[in-house]
């Protein structure tokens, strides 16, 4: 998966944005300000995701493209190594997820100003 493909993937989650809060070679996407992806320009390419700390670990052992996050709280944060054997749909599924766990973290003010109703 290219990061092409990965920032519009990113961009048609409710409520996304993407800026460059730290360099001019990570691109984040947040939802209400909170990060949930962010995308390394350089070579190397790979993304860093939010996961539940038990998925995570689980990943970790599962793929050997998934390491704990890079200068992220590798508690919470993976890194996926784009340039690995994973498909699409899996990656898909992983932004997904980070979408998700932060999303649900939002308070119920947040999530009425994005407009958006999830279940």
């Amino acid at each position: 998966m290219d990061l092409d493909e990965i920032r519009k993937y990113c961009l048609m989650k409710p409520g996304s944005s993407e800026s460059f809060p730290f360099d001019d070679e990570t691109l984040v996407f947040k939802v209400a300000d909170r990060m949930f992806c962010l995308c390394n320009l350089n070579p190397p390419f790979s993304i860093n995701l939010k996961c539940d700390p038990e998925k995570a670990i689980e990943l970790r052992e599962e793929f050997q493209e998934i390491i704990p996050g890079y200068h992220m709280n590798k508690k919470h944060w993976n890194t996926i190594n784009l340039e690995g054997n994973l498909s699409n749909a899996f990656i898909n599924q992983l932004i997904d997820d980070s979408y998700n766990l932060v999303f649900n973290k939002l308070t119920n003010k947040q999530k009425e100003s994005l407009s958006v109703t999830r279940n």
